[in-house]
């Protein structure tokens, strides 16, 4: 069998390190209060210079530097983002050609902060049928273009980044100990619209419009939903959470993080945490929690590493795999 099997990582980050306290000016808020609730301390904000098409290059080109790989090397790219530099065409084409790329396929995928869940298991899709050998999945997002600076229950969580991934075929007897992905779950559920969507779009209101958030009532269907696809993706892959040797959730609020560890019995020491240093990336976050945990040594060849996320519309969605 065919197995996707990860070549390399890298992440970007805008320039800009926005503080809890710079918010003290903006809205009737506290660095305290930030940490307390969201576990953040600060984020990265995107310059006018820097787009989700300039960072999502940046963490590709980063990705194939450490998979020992050109761009020539890859057949497709997948970009996970809700925040594309244009309506049309897709941003994924626009780095296309930013890398220099004349030959394969792109496409943008569209899943909020699941994305990334979303394209890694596209990308295995495509490469299990056969359509692509090598594909570079980024998710890349600019999530501050969205924000109401005025709105102190949305605008303190959020920030701006880039992750990447190499997924490549490699022929596999599919055992266990085997790399590569191993299973995936995908869920989605359209009822619960409103409770985390942005106001405006191309066909509604002609702009691009601010995001919305009930925060409490994101945070009460969080925990379930997320445990929900974990253990579908660990009972398809046939093992359980005590086999896990990583755990690398979508990097929201270190409250739902932690609620969801425990729920799972997932040991602390086993989850990968980078919400207080990014805040919440979107798309970005698995990824740039995935490089974090790669470049200090601790997700090596041969760990089994768990994806997890959950974003608006609601979707969410696992992937497990042998690192």
């Amino acid at each position: 069998m065919i197995r996707s099997v990860v070549r390399g990582v890298g992440t970007a980050l805008p320039r800009r390190i926005m503080k809890n306290a710079e918010f003290e000016t903006l809205v009737d808020t506290s660095d305290e209060w930030i940490v307390q609730r969201t576990g953040i301390t600060q984020r990265h904000i995107a310059a006018d210079d820097e787009t989700t098409a300039s960072l999502g290059e940046a963490a590709a080109r980063a990705a194939l530097a450490n998979a020992g790989l050109t761009p020539d090397d890859v057949d497709l790219i997948i970009l996970a983002t809700s925040t594309p530099n244009n309506t049309f065409p897709a941003t994924s084409v626009e780095i296309q050609e930013r890398l220099g790329m004349s030959h394969g396929f792109a496409f943008d995928m569209q899943a909020v902060c699941s994305g990334f869940v979303y394209a890694v298991t596209a990308a295995d899709a495509h490469i299990r049928a056969g359509m692509a050998r090598r594909v570079l999945v980024i998710g890349s997002e600019t999530f501050s273009r969205l924000l109401d600076w005025t709105d102190r229950t949305t605008c303190v969580l959020f920030g701006d980044g880039a992750g990447a991934m190499v997924l490549e075929a490699v022929e596999s007897a599919g055992a266990l100990t085997d790399r590569g992905i191993i299973a995936s779950s995908l869920r989605s559920d359209g009822s619960h619209r409103e409770k985390l969507y942005v106001d405006g779009g191309p066909s509604t209101t002609q702009t691009v419009g601010h995001l919305r958030m009930e925060g409490r009532e994101v945070f009460k269907h969080a925990v379930g939903m997320i445990t929900d696809v974990v253990e579908d993706a660990l009972s398809r892959g046939g093992v359980s959470a005590d086999d896990l040797d990583w755990f690398v959730p979508h990097q929201a609020n270190k409250r739902i993080i932690d609620a969801s560890a425990k729920k799972l019995g997932i040991a602390e020491d086993k989850v990968v945490i980078t919400v207080h240093l990014h805040g919440n990336t979107s798309a970005a976050s698995v990824p740039l929690a995935l490089g974090a945990a790669v470049a200090d040594g601790r997700i090596k060849q041969g760990d089994l590493v768990l994806l997890e996320a959950m974003g608006g519309g609601f979707t969410w969605g696992a992937v497990l795999l042998r690192w």
